[in-house]
């Protein structure tokens, strides 16, 4: 698969919301505050995901296996997964270095690749992935596979294990970040936790605000292959979509072209050398890789060494202020050159 194709699926790249609203009610977390299900009413746990499919489970459950991005967001909540799958090698994803992950089976180390023996004998008593919108306009393709599964096939072999919920990935990053602690409070993350990191990510915001307002940097955030340079339409993009919120000037060329990406071959990548920063896809070309190319060369940014390897974060609090303190440390030690 093309890198550029995996980080699309399942019809897109890394990516509005129908956040459900959650309640927890006698150990019980629902779709909606009125609901009045049966599991809720016999002090069961139901929950509504992000693509209006409801779990309901006879107990809270305890056993959650995750894909990487849902994990971390699970884990700055003290809530520890028991098995693991990533689209990179789940061990040196540095995303987790602050948390420790060494009961959890790593079940997956690459985009598609889940051993079902091994989630199996994990024993999850629910599943937590994600769904890309299709476009723009928010579409899920209801029939294709989750994010980070190969098909469907696979995924109706890990619901044979256990239930499934999505979190959808797309357009408005707050909605993404307040999907992702309702899933955490419906699985059990206290109230103070929950306060405790909305606060750094209100500090963290505020600062990176203060940070753009002050450099008035452009940001280029992409992805580069052999093929050209893909990049990120910051309005499709919830992480984009939410810095952009805070003052960051991410490139934007095309606002109202392709969903997701503005693609260029070597060939007419000058038409978007226009950032003074650039945050090139851990996945993809780095900062030596695109000094090869000689139709590159002469980025205004690269040439300043204003280039920074780039992994986006998990979208929960805790893991988003630590990402904007860095974005606003790059920018505060850059410099305008375009």
């Amino acid at each position: 698969m093309n890198p550029a194709q995996a980080l699309r699926r399942p019809a897109r790249i890394l990516v509005p919301l129908l956040a459900a609203t959650l309640a927890l009610t006698a150990c019980s977390s629902t779709g909606s505050p009125a609901d009045t299900s049966d599991a809720a009413a016999e002090g069961g746990w139901s929950y509504t995901d992000d693509t209006g499919k409801t779990v309901t489970l006879d107990a809270a459950p305890e056993r959650i296996a995750s894909y990487a991005d849902y994990a971390i967001g699970l884990l700055s909540y003290d809530i520890s997964p028991v098995a693991i799958f990533g689209r990179v090698d789940v061990a040196s994803d540095f995303r987790f270095d602050d948390y420790d992950i060494s009961d959890a089976a790593i079940v997956g180390n690459s985009y598609g690749e889940v051993d079902l023996e091994a989630l199996a004998e994990a024993a999850p008593d629910l599943i937590v992935t994600g769904i890309y919108p299709t476009d723009r306009e928010g579409t899920l393709d209801l029939e294709g596979p989750l994010y980070g599964l190969a098909d469907a096939e696979q995924q109706a072999q890990l619901e044979k294990i256990a239930p499934i919920v999505a979190i959808e990935i797309g357009g408005d990053g707050l909605e993404v970040v307040e999907s992702m602690n309702s899933l955490a409070e419906a699985l059990g993350a206290s109230d103070e936790a929950v306060a405790t990191a909305k606060e750094a990510f209100d500090a963290a915001s505020a600062d990176l605000q203060a940070a753009s307002e002050e450099t008035g940097l452009e940001v280029t955030q992409l992805y580069a292959d052999a093929d050209g340079i893909y990049v990120v339409k910051p309005e499709d993009e919830p992480e984009t979509q939410l810095y952009g919120q805070f003052g960051v000037d991410f490139t934007n060329l095309n606002p109202d072209g392709d969903y997701y990406w503005d693609i260029y071959s070597w060939e007419n990548v000058g038409q978007m050398m226009t950032g003074d920063v650039l945050l090139t896809n851990i996945e993809g070309f780095q900062q030596e890789d695109l000094a090869a190319q000689p139709t590159f060369a002469d980025s205004p940014a690269l040439k300043a060494g204003q280039v920074h390897t780039w992994q986006s974060a998990a979208l929960d609090y805790a893991s988003q202020a630590a990402h904007m303190e860095e974005l606003a440390e790059i920018l505060r030690s850059s410099v305008k050159v375009s």
